[in-house]
């Protein structure tokens, strides 16, 4: 685990197949869990300025709720129009079921 790394909670209290909220160090991140796996974006839609945190979750893709436009939370890519521009991602790390965010670690 990475200095730079902030605690933001032991896996059990962050939703499995959901997406949290998260303000880490003045950042919007959203934080999203499916079985042990937990991956982090950037909050804010590339597209406009909308909450990835208020979108709809399903197979590893949020969806936008403004304009619907999905990304992958696992790369943050872009995966339909009208997205032109992938989220930031940020390392994250389970270890013993405490989870981890390297915000220095980011994609953008």
């Amino acid at each position: 685990m990475q200095e730079s790394a902030v605690f933001i909670g032991n896996l059990t209290d962050i939703a499995d197949h959901d997406v949290s909220r998260f303000n880490v160090n003045g950042l919007e991140v959203a934080i999203y869990r499916v079985g042990d796996e937990v991956f982090a974006t950037s909050n804010i839609c590339t597209h406009g300025k909308a909450l990835m945190s208020d979108g709809y979750f399903e197979n590893f893709e949020i969806e936008c709720p403004l304009h619907q436009g999905r990304f992958d939370v696992r790369s943050g890519a872009a995966l339909c129009k009208p997205l032109t521009e992938g989220l930031a991602t940020y390392r994250v790390e389970n270890v013993d079921g405490r989870v981890y965010l390297d915000l220095s670690c980011s994609n953008n």
